[in-house]
């Protein structure tokens, strides 16, 4: 589809001063390539207090930028999302794998954000994040007021998050914890990614093999994750030396492959082909009067995955537990 264009806007900041404006364009934004950055300066696109800046001026701290983009065609996106709950605080959506959640890297209007907003007329906002090949539970906020009680819930480790995983390999284990750091490290395409790091972040998986396939030698687990680090789970079962079926990015030890076959260059985090899935999402309503556990089937939303689920014996009796469409009381003695 082809979009509206966007306004970006960038306010630059101490570290920033001092550069050439297209040095600081062509750093900040990777997607593009230095001369076609060129390109949009002779254009007259990007400007300074409504006046269009030079590659070679430079940028001053308190600076107000502005580039218009013209509009573009974006990639084709699953778009359908099934309500998991609604109500007038918040609302829960099962994401089909593929649908970016927020804009960036070519996606404006194929995002979940923009979908919902534009069909709910309404102004949502998602209290956390999904990669986009990930499929499954997400929570929207609708009111300033539930955003802070349930962002404050996130940070006390009050919202419990399980997702299903397919892994390559076979964990001696049934349980098992990965507490690997998780921080910033080189990457050729986007300046840096997130990966594992031994100064990064505190970050902790708690994972349940579910199944085993001995013949694929693979496994589906269940990971509760206690932190929400970006691409938390993705990063530590490849630290574990279990990383997920399919993923071009992490390899073993959590950090990204130099190049990868499934996509015949260095991959990007928004690169597809890994299967995970948020299962259930657990916490107390931001009016405090109940305990929400909800439960997002992975029919329909990641087709692959629900493919190879197949694969295990009696994998269809994890849903049948409780039907995705379904809202009950969670335990209260039971640690998110």
């Amino acid at each position: 589809m082809r979009n509206q264009g966007f306004l970006y806007h960038d306010r630059i900041t101490m570290r920033d001063g001092g550069r050439t404006a297209l040095d600081f364009f062509s750093r900040r934004y990777r997607h593009s390539t230095e001369e076609e950055w060129r390109s949009r300066f002779r254009n007259g696109t990007i400007r300074r207090e409504g006046i269009a800046l030079n590659e070679d001026d430079l940028i001053d701290a308190g600076d107000e930028l502005e580039y218009s983009r013209e509009p573009w065609e974006e990639p084709d996106v699953p778009t359908h999302t099934e309500t998991l709950y609604d109500d007038s605080d918040l609302v829960v959506f099962n994401k089909p794998s593929g649908l970016p959640v927020l804009p960036g890297g070519g996606f404006l209007e194929n995002t979940l954000l923009h979908i919902v907003r534009k069909r709910a007329n309404e102004t949502l906002a998602p209290l956390h994040r999904l990669g986009r090949g990930t499929s499954g539970a997400i929570l929207f906020t609708k009111q300033i007021g539930s955003s802070r009680t349930l962002s404050k819930a996130m940070r006390m480790h009050a919202v419990g998050k399980t997702y299903l995983a397919i892994a390559s390999g076979l964990p001696n284990e049934d349980e098992f914890s990965i507490t690997a750091p998780i921080g910033c490290v080189p990457h050729s395409l986007l300046g840096s990614v997130y990966a594992f790091h031994p100064e990064g972040k505190a970050s902790e998986s708690h994972c349940h093999v579910l199944r085993r396939d001995v013949m694929q030698k693979i496994s589906l687990l269940a990971i509760r994750i206690r932190t929400g680090r970006p691409h938390q789970i993705r990063i530590h079962l490849a630290c574990a030396g279990y990383p997920l079926l399919g993923d071009p990015l992490y390899g073993k030890g959590g950090l990204p492959k130099s190049f990868s076959r499934e996509v015949q260059r260095e991959a990007l985090p928004g690169d597809g082909g890994y299967l995970l899935h948020s299962w259930k999402l657990s916490f107390q309503h931001p009016n405090g009067d109940r305990l929400l556990d909800i439960t997002a089937n992975v029919v329909g939303v990641n087709p692959p995955m629900h493919k190879l689920l197949q694969c295990f014996d009696d994998a269809d009796e994890l849903f049948n537990e409780a039907d995705h469409r379904s809202l009950t009381e969670a335990d209260p003695n039971v640690e998110p």
